[in-house]
């Protein structure tokens, strides 16, 4: 179905969206999905940071005891 639509079909949906809510609520609206993909994004930098953290901290020393007081 969607694949009829075609470009005179989208213009025309675009202008009944814009005619019912107006300009200034659309444009607030893209704002608002402009930051919620903003901060998708930082939450998925964060939780691979945090991952890689943990395996960091995971990661085992594997130094002999012997080698370890020597600087």
């Amino acid at each position: 179905m969607l694949n009829n639509i075609g470009l005179p079909g989208l213009l025309l949906i675009a202008v009944v969206v814009l005619v019912l809510f107006g300009r200034g609520k659309i444009s607030n609206l893209m704002g608002e999905v402009g930051k919620g993909i903003t901060a998708f994004k930082k939450g998925v930098n964060d939780g691979a940071k945090e991952l890689e953290d943990e395996k960091a901290a995971e990661a085992k020393d594997v130094t002999p005891e012997s080698e370890k007081d020597k600087v």
